[in-house]
């Protein structure tokens, strides 16, 4: 079993949605990061969500849905980063409220309101924080970076999304100061 496969689909969707927008903006061997904003558009929105099974393929998405979903986006990734997340989970939640609904077997089951798309990756979310997965989601500690990581490692204290780019290269940053400094 690979790392990846350790990580739920639910997660895998959330991380996936969180990397729609890239923000990485280093160098790699010699050669510029280009990153950029997978929703530009109503239809690429669309494209994106029946691509992950999360609506009908072909449905047609207005600007409304569009600008929902980047602030669905902008409000997950700002959580992500804040100091004390247990405070910043009801300003998430505010404007996707969330109800419970009759489940199977007469369970109850937390429900999305919303862009039917949407509805979810705002439930997966909720159930993420509740069972504890979402404190493994991170934000890579690079500043030229900034991509979306479930975090495997054993003590949960990952940092870069990659020790082999991200790590590595904050690593030898950190050796190379410390060279000029002796």
């Amino acid at each position: 079993m690979t790392e990846r496969q350790q990580v739920s689909e639910e997660m895998r969707v959330i991380e996936e949605f969180l990397n729609t927008v890239d923000e990485r903006t280093f160098r790699r061997h010699g050669t510029a990061h280009a990153g950029g904003d997978r929703l530009v558009s109503p239809a690429a929105l669309s494209e994106w969500l029946s691509g992950h099974g999360l609506l009908p393929s072909g449905t047609r998405l207005g600007s409304a849905e569009l600008v929902e979903a980047v602030r669905l986006r902008t409000a997950l990734r700002r959580f992500l980063l804040s100091a004390a997340p247990e405070r910043g989970t009801a300003a998430v939640f505010a404007d996707f409220p969330l109800h419970l609904v009759p489940g199977a077997e007469g369970a109850l089951r937390l429900a999305a309101t919303g862009t039917a798309g949407l509805a979810p990756i705002v439930e997966a979310v909720a159930a993420a924080v509740v069972d504890g997965s979402w404190a493994r989601l991170r934000i890579c500690a690079a500043p030229d970076c900034r991509w979306v990581f479930y975090d495997l490692s054993r003590g949960g204290g990952g940092r870069w999304c990659s020790m082999a780019v991200c790590g590595n290269r904050a690593k030898t940053r950190s050796y190379r100061q410390r060279q000029r400094t002796t």
